[in-house]
């Protein structure tokens, strides 16, 4: 595997880091996947995604403002904020063209990239989407988290937990509204690229008719479901998912799993 190294950016004075893999070899060629991270939490739980996408292509991990080691920006921070920032990250590190891999609320974040940045996206990685419409209650996303923290192995639970406390609960109730009010469902009308939507097939937050619907209102959508795992999938499955993505890079047709 390619070594990792990172940069701290700085943006119109919101401030993320990067973590990036170059890939060796003819793993150069593969196109730039780029990992983001849902709310509260950081790149430290899809490090084992970017590991192993790391040894067939350059990989880039964002630490977005107000998460991980990011100082807290003093203002709420949109869905197109955020779009707008991983944007100007990409653009810094060279890369004209991904494939943009967002987990849970880095869903929201891609969506809203291919819509506003579409040359920068050449297809999206849904993992563990949300809010599911049809559980969109604050309390009801609320217990299906603290369900899914007893399907996690205890170092996916480890680096979530430590991840919110870094983050703080004010900066979590800052952006959570933002995370309700955006309508994913209404937004993937807008992709127009290939999009791969993943679950985890005990997955409480992100449910399986939502993500069907998903799939099937995306232009060009399907559905892979990692047996055993809940919502961290791609920590708890990354050999699974790291193929499923990689045949979705690669042929835009075959990928592994439960298709819809």
């Amino acid at each position: 595997m390619a070594s990792v190294g990172y940069r701290q950016l700085e943006f119109d004075g919101l401030h993320g880091r990067v973590y990036l893999s170059a890939g060796s070899g003819s793993a150069a060629e593969r196109p730039v996947f780029v990992l983001v991270h849902g709310i509260g939490v950081s790149h430290r739980y899809l490090a084992r995604l970017h590991a192993r996408l790391a040894r067939s292509g350059p990989v880039c991990s964002i630490d977005l403002p107000g998460f991980g080691p990011n100082p807290k920006p003093g203002r709420q921070l949109s869905v197109g904020d955020f779009a707008a920032f991983i944007a100007k990250a990409l653009q810094a590190c060279g890369i004209a063209s991904c494939v943009f891999v967002g987990h849970s609320m880095g869903v929201q974040f891609g969506l809203e990239l291919a819509r506003t940045h579409p040359g920068l996206v050449s297809r999206l990685v849904l993992m563990g989407p949300v809010v599911d419409m049809f559980r969109r209650q604050v309390v009801r996303q609320a217990l299906a988290l603290g369900l899914d923290m007893l399907l996690e192995p205890p170092s996916a639970n480890f680096a979530v937990i430590t991840d919110y406390v870094r983050c703080g609960p004010r900066w979590y109730l800052t952006e959570l509204p933002v995370m309700m009010a955006y309508q994913t469902e209404e937004r993937i009308l807008q992709a127009a690229v290939p999009v791969l939507i993943i679950r985890g097939s005990r997955d409480p937050v992100a449910g399986r008719r939502w993500c069907q619907l998903l799939a099937e209102r995306a232009a060009n959508g399907r559905l892979v479901e990692i047996a055993g795992q809940g919502h961290v999938v791609q920590h708890g499955a990354a050999a699974q998912v790291t193929q499923a993505i990689l045949e979705f890079s690669d042929e835009g047709t075959a990928v592994l799993g439960q298709r819809t």
